[in-house]
């Protein structure tokens, strides 16, 4: 839709001003004397006053013939050529002859001449001048009057109609009503402004949409958090009041309390390092300490962190590490990511499974796959498997599920260093966790597939 500065819209207005007013007097000029010269007005104007003259000369000379029809007939043929009108009056007032009974107005033009025979009033004689342009005055005041008519109804539809609309969209805003309808506008300036509080709102409402859903992940997070604080919290106040108590009465029954103690505080001290990993990773600017990293030595100093449980499941691994795929990243970081994605895969392998861990480098990237031979992802898992706190069970039951912050610490720590993680099942069985990260240098011998083996 194109648009009209303001400054323009005024230049039209004021122009339509000037103009419409004089359309209206060239045309009623014109119908009134059947001519569009306005040179001669001056020589008519002399004209008509010489004539208006010979008028007044010829009621003096005949004030005695002022009842004659004749001399009256006379009279209303000279009063016609100058195009004007005359009332004769007696001394004391009364009409003797009026040649247009309807000009009786004290607004009409007049001049009042008293007849004087013999030094006594014989009469008076009124002469109603012609309306010399007065019809094309009375046009032109019209035609102003129109114009500002004509502007008056345009500004309020292109400039106080817009502005109205945008004032009772912000108090619907106000209101708490997103809803809104802003009008359209065909100032530039006002459509500058209608777009700007448009794109305001737009804002607004993504900030207001934003905030809901952080104040309902917010509420799911306290509610989720005080589920799994309470869980271990309440199982390690029971198997303390029990050795309070002396329930555990032989050594090996207060050996077994103390080790379940010792296994709560350790998961209540896994969950809320958790915690902290992920409030460091979702609000704290925190700059990442880049060195020289070799994905493989990650890989293997996660494994051994993970191996005690593997190895108490009977779960064998198998490793394809070349020892090249050199990143840039923060070492630590790194390896708290791949000790999460090994926890998992620990986690849902079942008694004598396997873990197959890859990793290679194609072009610029060195890529890296974890696979398990669990019961894999279900098509909702798939879709939220790196949701806070979302573990595939409703129960939240700690003999299977972590903390549900594991792989979405792993994705942030790996999407931080620039790379991608995802999650898939392998067509043969199992979970694949499968990622890459940027190589520290570009390698030219050739791209290193990344192999699937079937173990």
């Amino acid at each position: 839709m194109k648009t009209l500065r303001i400054r323009s819209f005024l230049l039209l207005c004021f122009f339509l001003l000037l103009l419409l007013p004089w359309i209206f007097y060239v045309t009623a000029y014109f119908i009134e004397n059947q001519s569009l010269s306005f040179m001669n007005s001056r020589q008519r104007d002399a004209e008509l006053q010489q004539g208006l003259n010979g008028v007044v000369s010829f009621i003096e000379a005949g004030s005695a013939k002022w009842g004659d029809a004749e001399w009256q007939g006379q009279l209303h043929e000279k009063l016609r050529n100058v195009r004007a009108d005359a009332a004769l009056q007696s001394a004391d007032g009364r009409d003797i002859y009026r040649s247009n009974p309807d000009r009786r107005g004290s607004l009409a033009s007049t001049e009042r001449y008293t007849i004087m025979e013999d030094s006594r009033v014989a009469g008076k004689a009124i002469i109603y001048l012609p309306r010399t342009n007065q019809i094309p005055a009375i046009a032109a005041v019209a035609g102003m009057l129109l114009a500002l008519f004509i502007i008056g109804m345009e500004m309020r539809r292109f400039l106080l109609k817009p502005l109205e609309g945008m004032s009772a969209a912000a108090r619907q805003i106000a209101d708490g009503d997103w809803d809104v309808e802003l009008p359209k506008a065909r100032m530039t300036e006002i459509a500058e402004v209608r777009d700007g509080f448009e794109v305001m709102v737009k804002g607004m409402q993504a900030a207001y949409r934003k905030q809901a859903e952080l104040e309902e992940e917010r509420r799911f997070v306290i509610a989720a958090v005080a589920h799994d604080l309470r869980t271990p919290l309440f199982a390690l106040r029971g198997y303390l009041d029990g050795l309070e108590q002396g329930i555990a009465k032989t050594p090996e029954k207060a050996a077994h309390y103390l080790a379940v103690c010792k296994e709560k505080s350790a998961q209540l001290d896994r969950l809320v390092e958790d915690l902290f990993t992920f409030t460091k990773m979702e609000y704290a600017e925190t700059s990442l300490k880049r060195e020289s990293v070799s994905l493989a030595s990650v890989i293997r100093k996660s494994l051994d962190s993970v191996s005690p449980a593997a190895r108490q499941k009977e779960i064998a691994c198998s490793l394809e590490l070349p020892e090249m795929g050199m990143v840039d990243g923060d070492a630590h970081l790194l390896e708290r990511a791949l000790s999460n994605l090994l926890d998992n895969a620990v986690r849902h392998t079942p008694v004598g499974g396997r873990i197959a861990v890859h990793c290679g480098q194609a072009e610029h990237r060195v890529a890296f796959a974890i696979r398990d031979t669990g019961p894999g992802f279900t098509g909702e898992e798939l879709q939220r498997a790196f949701e806070p706190l979302y573990r595939g069970e409703t129960s939240r039951n700690r003999s299977t599920g972590g903390s549900g912050l594991g792989l979405t610490i792993a994705q942030r720590i790996i999407r931080r260093h620039g790379g991608e993680l995802t999650a898939g099942n392998h067509a043969e069985g199992g979970a694949v966790l499968s990622g890459w990260l940027p190589a520290a240098a570009p390698i030219h011998n050739g791209p290193a597939v990344l192999a699937k083996k079937n173990n």
